[in-house]
């Protein structure tokens, strides 16, 4: 199984010169199964350029499509009326979210509708909308679990398993809530790869508690509890710059070793998981 990070931000874009080594882009990650099965988590802004490689790659032949939403907020949606994908007939894309987030479609619509936008949802290729109501299900070879996450209006997170390997992603959640923070252990243990909420630092936290984000040494101790083998820190705060990033990530390892800090283009292989760089911007 691989996993392709298109946007790595929270909140919001940042476009900055000082960001660019890890990205502007908000939350959108590339899953890919032995077997070329693609699943997509999340539909930030970096799912523009994901849907940009995904046009070019299937010039002459329509293709499947699966967006898991972890939940509504606009960091985790807003690239979606800019996903080429939707704009061809012959595609078929479905949408995720768990039932108990409200309907998939009504949650997706607001933002395509007029005044805000010059096209609808259902414009060009079919889609389907499914609202998640069990502990699993499947697609293609690979087997996914959600579970609940302390967020505002409510979030999900996912663990995909494939072939013997198991990502989690858990973005965004708060810590500190007791049972939830043991419902996020028990879906992380053992995982071959963690992506964490590491939105703030602990300084920072305690002016930002009820946000919904937690913190790069919350990440650790998740990590370390978990039996996790790569920790990946994910949405990164919108005033945290490529330095800052850099020095997070170097205290960080000193509490867990193997800790990553994310950033657009980097690519690993569950069961070899050395990320390498691949560019992110995609040639018309």
């Amino acid at each position: 199984m691989q996993v392709r990070l298109w946007g790595v931000r929270g909140s919001t874009p940042t476009p900055q010169m000082e960001n660019l080594a890890h990205g502007g882009n908000t939350a959108c990650v590339e899953i890919r199964s032995a077997t070329g099965q693609l699943v997509i988590i999340d539909g930030g802004t970096g799912i523009r350029n994901l849907g940009q490689a995904l046009a070019q790659q299937n010039q002459q032949q329509p293709f499947s499509v699966h967006v898991l939403l972890t939940h509504y907020h606009w960091d985790h949606i807003q690239g979606i009326p800019f996903f080429l994908p939707l704009y061809r007939s012959d595609n078929e894309i479905t949408f995720y979210a768990h039932a108990e987030l409200g309907k998939v479609r009504e949650g997706l619509a607001g933002q395509m509708s007029k005044p805000y936008f010059p096209v609808s949802l259902e414009v060009a290729a079919p889609r389907q909308y499914v609202e998640i109501d069990r502990p699993c299900l499947t697609i293609g070879d690979l087997t996914i679990r959600p579970f609940q996450l302390n967020h505002p209006q409510g979030a999900f997170g996912y663990r995909i398993e494939s072939d013997g390997h198991c990502m989690v992603y858990a973005s965004d959640l708060e810590h500190g809530h007791e049972r939830l923070d043991h419902v996020l252990r028990d879906y992380a243990e053992g995982a071959d790869m963690l992506l964490y909420d590491a939105q703030y630092t602990p300084e920072e936290y305690p002016r930002h508690k009820g946000w919904g984000h937690s913190t790069w040494l919350e990440a650790t101790h998740t990590a370390r509890e978990s039996s996790v083998k790569q920790l990946v820190l994910f949405h990164h705060d919108p005033w945290h710059n490529d330095q800052m990033l850099l020095e997070i990530g170097r205290k960080a390892r000193a509490e867990f070793e193997h800790t990553v800090v994310a950033a657009e283009g980097l690519v690993a292989d569950l069961a070899n998981p050395q990320w390498q760089q691949q560019p992110c911007t995609i040639g018309v």
